[in-house]
């Protein structure tokens, strides 16, 4: 699993008739203090995220294991909107006070 920032939509004309109708996200992999990490990964959004929030995301055979992508081609899945991120008793990231990391 990989914290990611959503950074974009992608918009697909024509694709495999098993991911008609699943929105595909831009998603940043990014460090715990928000910092990029690596390259941008193109993902299927299981959970209607948006722009700009924090997400919890898969990669290879676990992201064919959710509702919406089990036994499609999908490498890449948001499972989870990231609310609350507590370390070693402190929090460290509140979406109600997000500002983009």
């Amino acid at each position: 699993m990989l914290f990611a920032r959503v950074v974009g939509n992608v918009v697909c004309t024509r694709k495999d008739d098993k991911l008609v109708g699943c929105k595909l996200l831009m998603a940043q992999p990014v460090e715990l203090d928000g910092k990029p990490k690596g390259t941008p990964l193109i993902a299927v959004d299981t959970v209607g995220a948006g722009e700009g929030e924090l997400v919890l995301l898969v990669q290879g055979s676990s992201a064919r294991q959710t509702s919406r992508t089990e036994s499609n081609p999908v490498d890449c899945a948001i499972f989870a909107i990231v609310d609350t991120i507590e370390k070693d008793g402190s929090v460290v990231f509140r979406k109600s006070q997000d500002k983009g990391l």
